[in-house]
């Protein structure tokens, strides 16, 4: 047996060996999609980064569009349920009285925690999102995993801005995650822009200003449309 730090270890049994195959297969694919995207990569690919035959990846996988899947997965359902879980933590502190950076910060800064504090994988996975939710082949992940928590979203959102029409809602929303979508493909074009003043990697900055500034904007295009005093005074807030 193998020792370490003076222990003997067992050698790990074939499952074992398998579930930790299959986990560096992820992490490969993972890290290439988030680069080139679906058509972007081959299974031949993973496999080279791996440094396993190509013959090894039809043992866990019958092609590369389960792949793709598989490794979306992986990490989509943890993210969508610790958002489902903060917004309704705080949709019950809040009570009556919720405002809208207060669910935008429980939706946006759940999520970026975890690519803040989550290592490099959770980073790889950021870009990874951002490939998938701006492409076609990407849609239908997108909308399983992730439509329940956005639409919890929106409920919150609807209590926060009472007499806002839910057009001018869901638009807010596609703003919000058109920017967040950006922000975790980190392309580098705001560290240029502005002569390194900014950093496209820097998410601890992006989670102290994103929250609060898409709440303005939501809260500017329902300006126009409430239909009560309780509206215009929570809009004021």
């Amino acid at each position: 047996m193998a020792k370490s730090g003076g222990k003997e270890q067992r050698p790990r049994t074939k499952a074992e060996q398998r579930a930790a195959t299959l986990e560096q297969i992820l992490d490969a694919a993972e890290l290439l999609f988030s680069r080139h995207g679906l058509n972007g990569v081959t299974l031949r690919d993973v496999a080279r980064k791996v440094g396993v035959h190509t013959s090894l990846m039809h043992y866990y996988f019958v092609d590369k569009r389960q792949l793709f899947e598989a490794a979306f997965a992986r990490r989509a359902g943890i993210t969508s349920n610790r958002r489902m879980e903060a917004l309704e933590r705080y949709e019950r502190e809040a009570g009556d009285s919720p405002t809208v950076v207060g669910a935008l910060r429980a939706f946006l800064d759940t999520d970026l925690d975890l690519y803040i504090s989550g290592g490099a994988g959770w980073k790889n996975f950021a870009a990874f999102v951002s490939q998938v939710s701006n492409s076609s082949e990407g849609a239908a992940m997108m909308d399983l995993y992730f439509d329940p928590v956005v639409l919890k979203l929106i409920s919150v959102l609807r209590k926060a801005l009472p007499g806002c029409p839910d057009r001018e809602i869901f638009w807010g929303y596609h703003f919000v995650t058109g920017a967040l979508m950006h922000t975790l493909g980190n392309t580098g074009r705001i560290d240029r822009l502005s002569g390194g003043l900014c950093k496209s990697d820097d998410l601890a900055a992006v989670k102290e200003r994103l929250a609060s500034f898409m709440a303005a904007g939501l809260t500017a295009l329902c300006a126009a449309h409430p239909k009560n005093s309780r509206a215009r005074k929570r809009l004021a807030l």
